[in-house]
């Protein structure tokens, strides 16, 4: 498949999918409107006027490591993409190195095991503290089988570290804190050979957030925080010209936010 891997610098970036989802965009951005939707990103609107939500996940192969940057979904039907799509590019789940949960939401953590067992059972399972300490309170968890079932187990097994801060996963590759979708959110900077990218995680979810930028997903768990994030996030994405990796976005998921005719604009690359 052309297009699905990015290098920057002396990292490789392998676009990966579980698959996806075409929801309402009023479903998933209750403070937009059709109107806008139809007059300013008709062409993120499929037939139906629904959007194409992809399951996306990052290989990176950095430093002699290879990592996977979120496990998508793993649907109760079998429909999940991953572990196939990986297979097809070249990647055998055996020689993972360490998972990185950019957070704890189901469509993230979904392949971390299989049938009771590490899924890439040669990684070391990375978790951000902070989401760790708010999904594993007891009242949330109660109503988070996602977490019960994909993201206590790794503990137990004696597979999974909790990070925090500006967490070095290899010399190449940085967390960067980037909360409100989730408390203990995270992003990934890579800095190699002079050149810089990001892995975004669930900073936004549609290019239309580019200019839309403080449309905030129905599912962000501090929607304040999450709008501030994203707004400086972005902003200085797009100072800095930097490249991104966005799970959500569109196949491969690669581009740069730039300005066009005065409006911030999603150009893949």
């Amino acid at each position: 498949m052309p297009g699905h891997t990015l290098t920057i610098g002396n990292v490789e970036l392998v676009s990966l999918s579980d698959g996806g989802m075409g929801p309402s965009p009023l479903d998933v951005f209750p403070d937009s409107t059709m109107d806008i939707w139809k007059s300013e990103f008709p062409d993120l609107l499929d037939a139906d006027g629904n959007i194409r939500l992809r399951l996306g996940s990052v290989a990176v192969r950095s430093g002699g490591k290879l990592i996977i940057v979120d496990t998508g979904m793993q649907f109760p039907d079998g429909s999940g993409t991953l572990l196939t799509d990986m297979a097809d590019k070249g990647l055998d789940r055996e020689a993972v190195d360490i998972v990185v949960s950019t957070h704890l939401h189901p469509d993230h953590v979904g392949w971390n095991l299989t049938n009771g067992e590490p899924t890439f059972p040669n990684a070391r399972y990375l978790v951000p503290k902070s989401d760790w300490d708010y999904w594993t309170q007891p009242d949330v968890l109660a109503d988070a089988a996602h977490v019960q079932d994909q993201v206590l187990p790794l503990e137990k097994l004696n597979v999974m570290d909790l990070i925090e801060g500006d967490y070095k996963v290899t010399d190449e590759l940085t967390t960067v804190s980037t909360p409100g979708h989730t408390p203990g959110h995270i992003s990934i900077l890579i800095a190699s050979g002079g050149e810089r990218g990001f892995i975004l995680g669930d900073v936004a979810h549609s290019p239309a957030q580019a200019h839309r930028t403080d449309w905030n997903p129905g599912f962000d768990i501090d929607g304040e925080t999450s709008r501030k994030t994203r707004n400086a996030t972005l902003d200085q994405l797009e100072a800095n010209g930097t490249i991104v990796a966005s799970g959500h976005f569109p196949a491969p998921g690669f581009g740069k936010f730039v300005r066009e005719a005065g409006r911030r604009i999603w150009q893949g690359v």
